[in-house]
């Protein structure tokens, strides 16, 4: 098995929100290595904040909002790898669609400065 590399998230995380129709090779532990490395790194700079280095010293409602916005990215990636097994293309359409506004929603949570306090010793 492959490492699993996410800071964020894990592959279980992503496989959750990509849904049953997710493609097996998308959904791999060696596809969605890939896809959480350049999703955390995307998120960091959106949030001008690198909480990879620090994150084992973030409160744990941060770790969440985190994991939530990175395995709602890296699902991203993992349905338009192939929309083939979802019961409809509209299927797979609405939820890209609601996956990149809940990591979106994160993101913001995430650039509020008020939230970047629960980092300890802040």
């Amino acid at each position: 098995m492959a490492p699993d590399l996410g800071i964020y998230c894990k592959n279980a995380n992503i496989a959750a929100r990509a849904g049953a129709g997710a493609n097996a090779t998308a959904v791999a532990v060696a596809a969605t290595d890939v896809y959480v490395l350049d999703v955390e790194a995307y998120i960091n700079a959106a949030t001008r904040n690198n909480w990879s280095d620090g994150y084992a010293a973030l409160d744990v409602d941060v770790k969440y909002i985190l994991m939530d916005a990175a395995a709602c990215l890296c699902a991203v990636y993992v349905i338009n790898y192939d929309m083939g097994g979802y019961t409809s293309l509209a299927e797979a359409q609405t939820m890209l669609n609601v996956l990149w506004s809940r990591a979106q929603e994160c993101i913001k949570l995430l650039q509020d400065l008020k939230t970047q306090e629960f980092v300890e010793g802040a």
